[in-house]
């Protein structure tokens, strides 16, 4: 645990026009979350006293979805844009009376861990005023170069425009991240100058003024995955390949077994017990949780659905949100299950809809059976008996009740409950006409031998 109390700032007024979307830039996902939420989720394991967002006047629905991930975030707005040191003062309102670390994230950087963010906050902790977040990139280009002392303490924050050769030479360069003691950035946040060719204010020129007072500036060196930003749809791409490649190796590390891992894609929120395999090509939707022993067969989707131990979906199984499959259910290619309970042992094999309904513990769903639960206007429940055996290309036409133990004779049209024990059929009494094919193909072939 830190000893002094966190504060986190969350910067995300920018506009985003590289991305060329009606979306706020902050607000496109990565992993189904927003990079906005990452950043929130992010900080909030610190447990900080306070978080600001400093949003732009452009983009108000950017404060809505603050407030939506954490009720009693605080919402600055930035107008106009000044740069970053003027982002940070708007937020100061939120931290008034707060004594301890503050932090300041990017909202579109949304793959910084938390044990990052715990090391700049030690950082400042043990001492310093400023605690800056570096990286070394195969190309520094274009960020700040982080000029170090002998003792490896941070001497300045030089942007590569006002760099000698020597400097930019150096290539351990600026994240942009950083931590801060709170009464130290209260003092030189006023000390900072727009005396620049942007007019803007800059947050790293707090290191200059912390240096000017003697004193310390700290740096943690973090990896340059780690630090991405997205300010496109191809940098977008980028963070969701990093962010799917951590949860690939997350899972397998937990016990997962992956067939083909570069095929598999998770949500932020996907969890999955020991010794469940999971088949190439699986795509995992927000809310999915996997118990031990499930397997998850190729090409199959899965959102908001609770998979019991031993379970198996699939191949090209979908499972909506609301599924939940009680231990060893199988569920087969084809199938599409929403809004249902599907008790142990059933089996829903072949090309089947079950929505808002309950599947009785051994019950079997032949092919092809769909449970009729939309009228229009509202869903119905259709409620499947323990041990009952539904018969291909039937449709049960919901509400209704399908009896313990009762069968439903294949390509019947189910209107009524089932008692259980019972077997009902509701379909046409077959007839037969015997010679009448061939009186039949001896007419039209006449026909056509006639026609001009």
């Amino acid at each position: 645990m830190n000893s002094k109390a966190v504060a986190a700032v969350i910067l995300a007024a920018g506009h985003g026009t590289r991305m060329k979307s009606a979306t706020p830039k902050v607000l496109h996902k990565v992993g189904g979350r927003s990079m906005l939420a990452h950043v929130m989720a992010t900080a909030s394991v610190l447990s900080p006293a306070r978080m600001a967002v400093v949003i732009g006047d452009h983009a108000p629905t950017v404060g809505e979805a603050a407030r939506a991930e954490r009720a009693d975030v605080a919402v600055a707005i930035q107008a106009p844009p000044r740069g970053t040191g003027d982002a940070v003062r708007k937020a100061m309102p939120a931290l008034d009376g707060f004594s301890g670390v503050v932090i300041v994230l990017y909202a579109d950087t949304p793959l910084v861990e938390a044990e990052t963010l715990r090391a700049l906050v030690d950082k400042v902790d043990a001492g310093a005023a400023v605690a800056v977040l570096g990286f070394s990139p195969d190309d520094p280009g274009a960020y700040g170069r982080l000029k170090l002392a002998a003792d490896g303490s941070l001497l300045a924050i030089v942007e590569a425009k006002d760099a000698s050769p020597e400097e930019l030479d150096i290539g351990f360069v600026n994240s942009g991240v950083m931590a801060v003691s709170s009464d130290f950035l209260a003092r030189a946040l006023p000390q900072l100058s727009d005396a620049n060719a942007k007019r803007e204010f800059y947050l790293t020129d707090i290191v200059a003024v912390a240096r000017t007072e003697g004193r310390r500036c700290d740096v943690v060196e973090g990896d340059e995955e780690e630090v991405i930003g997205v300010n496109s749809r191809v940098e977008l791409a980028v963070a969701e390949e990093i962010f799917q490649d951590r949860r690939r190796l997350a899972a397998m590390e937990a016990g997962v077994t992956l067939i083909d891992p570069s095929t598999v894609y998770f949500s932020h929120d996907t969890d999955i017990a020991e010794d469940v395999v999971i088949e190439p090509n699986v795509c995992f939707g927000k809310g999915v949780t996997i118990a031990r022993g499930a397997v998850i067969k190729a090409f199959s989707h899965l959102e908001g659905a609770t998979i019991g131990e031993n379970c198996a979906v699939g191949p090209f199984a979908r499972l909506r949100p609301g599924a939940r499959l009680d231990a060893a259910a199988k569920i087969g290619n084809f199938v599409e299950v929403k809004n249902a309970d599907v008790g142990a042992d059933a089996k829903i094999s072949h090309l089947s809809y079950v929505g808002d309904a309950r599947v009785g513990a051994g019950a079997n769903i032949g092919a092809g059976v769909i449970t009729c639960n939309y009228d229009g206007f509202s869903k119905h429940k259709t409620d499947i008996g323990e041990d009952a055996f539904v018969g291909s290309n039937s449709a049960l036409v919901a509400p209704v009740r399908i009896g313990k133990g009762a069968y439903v004779g294949s390509g019947s049209v189910i209107t009524k409950d089932v008692e259980d024990g019972a077997l009902a059929v509701a379909r046409g009494r077959q007839s037969e006409i015997k010679g009448w094919a061939a009186k039949f193909r001896a007419v039209h072939a006449a026909k056509k031998k006639g026609a001009p």
